[in-house]
């Protein structure tokens, strides 16, 4: 300085002591005109609520004079909606508008006057529609034309608008000072800026000559870095191999497993057919076991099917609300029949246990699936325990465990007295084909596919099991705020198969030719009369030929106009049709996330005559 070389640390002190300084002045400057402005936005955010209020106020006024207007010249009490909701408006805005008066006496003088001129019309619209109510609509009509009311409304609105003029001056003032206070700060701002510029370039020169020594230890930091790089590739890539290996692991563990069983159901299925075959070709009738076997096959297979959608979470889920309670209840029967005399069965139902959003039928089967599994871990006999009850799942807990989302849930807690599982064997135990019952004892997909179908209703399923003391499987169900319908508390389902009549005309639309014949034949043999048709195009042409048709019984997914899109089409020429779909595609048009939609009836494939039967009478009888 002034041709000297000054020591580093002199420059560094001094350089930084002026700039610390400068930012002092100028945060304290930015302080205090932040406090300022602070200030002011709140006056002017308090100016714009009053104005609001202001207007509400005189909105409200208003509606409570049209309704009072429209029930004087109607007498239809629907036209006072606007009169009740005015009234409520006006209460509230005028308490408003006493608050921001605070303590200032014209404010407090003119919200004194506001709520006296309110009042006043308000009397009088009161007292004009109980004249009407009680006969005298003259005499009320009478009470609106003497020009009173004119009168108080001409003063409030006055009112009105001369504190909107003062709050719109209040705030226009308030910007300006706002302004003004930006010009002071940017001013200061500058000053200290173009001192700070002084203070950088006396640090310049001291900086530049560390500037070499930080080049130095950059390329040394570089270097290092890119060998750190170039390890984590490495590393990544060995994960990924791993990554890859685990899932082929999986994928070959779940499709060796889905390979066992469908074609042990399907050797089942083929061999039976071809005996049958070969008696019928023979002349032998007595072919009902070989029917019988391959229609068991069949529905093993369906089963399969449906419990691997689970597990994948894509099963179509009908959910409705349900009272676990009386879920449970109705099914005691059924698990005491199931269980056998050598389990003791005990059902504790909380009392008012939340209600839950779910498929009725499938956490039956969930429920009988575990009660299956305890079953079967008490060979010699034990206790089965099933229990209800409201639990609140905290946010810790959600943390623990996946997928789990905080909140109220009904509990359904199945608890055994069987030998209990390892803690390797409770690890595995959703595993899709793992299963540590013998050979043909079970598949494997029990737990797989309560798992799946807890998931996809938004619920949760917890194990505790301990070696030699017993197991407790615990069903977590989100509770609803949704009401029971009375159709669900009261239904029956009858155990005769359900008949049609051939008055009732079906119309079947379905691209597959087997299956749509097969469909024809089976609503014939319940006593149908049966339309079909190969397209969506064609079935609108029998419509028209037809017009009698009760019941569309339509495939959804189909080349060209899909059952979907042929649904609304006919419900548009012709609104009382009754729409059954069908599908075997988990993903389409009516089934979102996994979850029908509410309006939609659907029987999935494969089903059954008397799933058919059922499902057929249901969309009929709605």
């Amino acid at each position: 300085m002034l041709g000297r070389q000054l020591p580093a640390a002199a420059t560094y002190v001094a350089a930084l002591s002026a700039a610390l300084l400068l930012l002092v002045i100028t945060v304290v400057a930015a302080l205090w005109q932040t406090e300022q402005t602070t200030q002011l936005n709140a006056d002017v955010r308090q100016s714009l609520a009053q104005r609001s209020s202001l207007r509400l106020l005189m909105r409200g006024v208003q509606d409570a004079e049209t309704g009072q207007r429209g029930y004087l010249l109607t007498g239809n009490e629907n036209y006072l909606d606007p009169y009740f909701a005015g009234r409520s408006d006006i209460e509230r805005e005028i308490a408003n508008i006493e608050t921001y008066a605070g303590q200032n006496p014209e404010r407090v003088a003119e919200a004194r006057r506001m709520r006296e001129l309110v009042s006043s019309k308000l009397e009088e619209l009161q007292t004009t529609i109980d004249l009407r109510r009680e006969g005298r609509g003259n005499l009320a009509m009478a009470r609106v034309r003497d020009g009173r009311g004119k009168l108080v409304m001409d003063e409030f609105r006055a009112l009105i608008a001369a504190a909107e003029a003062r709050e719109q001056a209040g705030v226009i003032e308030a910007m300006a000072a706002v302004d003004r206070g930006a010009t002071r700060l940017r001013f200061v701002i500058i000053i200290a800026g173009l001192l700070l510029l002084g203070v950088a370039a006396l640090l310049v020169v001291t900086v530049r000559n560390a500037m070499s020594e930080l080049r130095v230890s950059r390329d040394e930091a570089r270097s290092a870095h890119e060998r750190v790089l170039q390890e984590m590739g490495a590393r990544e890539q060995a994960e990924e191999k791993v990554r890859q290996m685990q899932k082929m692991e999986a994928i070959g563990q779940l499709t060796g497993g889905v390979a066992h069983d469908f074609n042990n159901m399907l050797a089942v299925i083929i061999s039976s057919l071809q005996l049958a075959q070969r008696r019928l070709a023979r002349g032998d009738t007595d072919i009902a076991r070989f029917a019988d076997a391959a229609m068991d096959g069949a529905r093993r297979a369906a089963t399969l099917t449906n419990r691997l959608l689970a597990f994948a979470r894509r099963q179509p889920l009908q959910p409705q609300v349900l009272d676990v309670n009386r879920v449970i209840a109705g099914m005691s029967d059924l698990l005491r029949r199931t269980l056998g005399e050598s389990i003791s069965l005990e059902i504790v139902l909380g009392g008012g246990a939340w209600r839950s959003h779910a498929d009725q039928s499938e956490l039956e089967n969930a429920i009988l699936n575990a009660c299956v599994n305890a079953r079967d871990a008490m060979p010699e006999g034990g206790k089965l325990t099933i229990e209800t009850s409201n639990v609140f799942l905290d946010e810790a807990y959600a943390a623990a465990n996946a997928e789990v989302t905080p909140g109220q849930h009904v509990m359904i807690a199945i608890t055994d007295t069987g030998g209990g599982m390892s803690p390797e064997v409770r690890a595995r135990v959703f595993e899709p084909f793992y299963t540590t019952k013998e050979v043909g004892k079970g598949t494997g997909l029990g737990l797989a596919h309560v798992h799946g179908f807890l998931k996809q209703s938004g619920g949760h399923v917890a194990i505790y099991s301990e070696v030699g003391v017993g197991t407790t499987v615990k069903f977590y169900l989100p509770r609803t705020q949704m009401e029971e319908s009375e159709d669900q508390v009261v239904r029956t389902e009858s155990k005769d198969l359900p008949m049609g009549d051939a008055a009732t005309i079906v119309l079947v639309v379905e691209d597959e030719e087997r299956v749509r014949n097969l469909s024809v034949a089976s609503l014939r043999e319940l006593g149908y009369t049966v339309v079909h048709a190969s397209s969506g195009e064609e079935a609108l042409l029998k419509l028209e030929a037809k017009p009698a048709v009760t019941l569309l019984f339509t495939d959804i997914v189909m080349p060209g106009m899909s059952g979907r899109k042929l649904s609304d089409e006919a419900k548009a020429r012709y609104p009382e049709l009754k729409v059954l779909y069908t599908t075997g595609y988990t993903q389409n048009a009516i089934v979102h996330n996994g979850v029908v939609d509410a309006h939609a009836r659907l029987l999935l494939k494969p089903y059954s005559i008397d799933d058919l039967a059922r499902k057929v009478r249901a969309v009929l009888d709605e």
